[in-house]
């Protein structure tokens, strides 16, 4: 079955393209009043939004949440054990770094939330960073050298969590060690009340060798950013190289979307928006690389450049060619966050065929 997520926001929502002017969730400008109808000052507080965005998703039908880690935002730990907590359903993926702490204190952290939550605690792990954000947390690990701390980070992971190890690990009895360049365990594992819980689902992204090699060895799922020249490439190098593995790790995409009851009200938005960060360039529609995709989001504050623009059924259209060409999860986002999961709730997520089969009698097109 296709998975489809939400990607929360981290430095607060609102309907504008300027963050200065997003004032919900207290990273904007002044907060909306609320004594309009309640009278007690401080009830509620920037995380009250999160909580309703994070109960919209799983109201709206949605798999699951994710909860990005963004050095200059909210922690996603922080965020993610408090969605775990408000939902019943949904999945939480928690994104963050492997220099947050050692791999068994990530594992220790998360066979709580696994008990909190009846296993629906998922882990993004971001390798790639910017340069001075890795400075400014103390990391000193750069380069590829990322990717090999990351792989002891999820095989020493894994191993505590009695997982079968993977290469580098063992089992001495029911105790588990390790020796490796990033970290050493020795007679570690997790035994009684915190074994016996599914280890989190481990996603990761990127589009170099390394990041596609990770993946092939220790990922669950990768997720990818769309191209100009589309993903199909990616997806069939990350497949050949996990099956030279013997192992199988899904794909997926990470998409905005702007979709509307019809073409015209979608590009109307767009052009909204656009007109806030460049008033006096009105060239939205230069950016539109067809089949409903358009190159311009990071201009209006999303993290991916290119997302999906046009009416429900021509968003469902694409999302289904994009199962049909071996994407099987996908991590949508929009703002306001808590308005365009409604809509897609109510108008967009039944028509997406999950085998990627035609919408409503007309032929998917990639």
């Amino acid at each position: 079955m296709t998975e489809l997520l939400w990607q929360l926001p981290s430095r607060g929502d609102g309907r504008h393209a300027t963050p200065g002017t997003r004032n919900r969730g207290g990273f904007g400008g002044p907060r909306v009043p609320t004594v309009a109808t309640d009278l007690r000052p401080g009830n509620f507080g920037p995380f009250d939004d999160l909580a309703q965005i994070v109960l919209a998703a799983e109201l709206s039908g949605l798999d699951g949440v994710l909860a990005p880690y963004d050095p200059l935002g909210e922690e996603s730990w922080i965020v993610g054990g408090g969605a775990l907590r408000d939902t019943r359903h949904a999945r939480v993926v928690v994104e963050f770094q492997p220099a947050f702490g050692s791999p068994v204190y990530a594992a220790k952290v998360s066979a709580t939330l696994q008990r909190l939550s009846a296993g629906r605690l998922a882990w993004r792990i971001q390798v790639e960073t910017d340069e001075a954000d890795a400075r400014a947390r103390g990391d000193r690990v750069a380069g590829a050298d990322r990717y090999a701390r990351a792989a002891e980070f999820l095989a020493v992971a894994r191993g505590v969590w009695n997982e079968t190890p993977l290469a580098g690990a063992g089992f001495k009895g029911t105790d588990f060690h390790f020796t490796g360049e990033y970290f050493d365990v020795v007679d570690g594992g997790f035994r009684g009340i915190l074994s016996g819980l599914p280890f989190p689902t481990v996603y990761l992204s990127g589009s170099s060798d390394e990041a596609l090699d990770l993946s092939a060895s220790h990922g669950d799922v990768h997720l990818f950013t769309e191209t100009v020249d589309g993903v199909g490439d990616l997806v069939a190098a990350l497949t050949e190289r996990a099956s030279a593995q013997g192992r199988t790790v899904r794909a997926g995409l990470e998409l905005p979307i702007i979709a509307r009851e019809s073409e015209d009200e979608a590009w109307a938005r767009v052009e909204r928006q656009w007109r806030e960060v460049h008033p006096d360039s009105p060239v939205a529609h230069e950016l539109d690389l067809g089949g409903g995709r358009w190159a311009g989001f990071t201009e209006l504050g999303y993290d991916e450049p290119i997302g999906l623009v046009g009416s429900y059924e021509q968003v469902a259209q694409q999302l289904s060619a994009y199962v049909d060409a071996g994407i099987d999860s996908f991590v949508l986002t929009g703002r306001p966050h808590i308005e365009e999961l409604h809509r897609a709730g109510e108008h967009l997520l039944h028509l997406v065929d999950p085998a990627g089969r035609t919408i409503a009698g007309q032929e998917a097109t990639a």
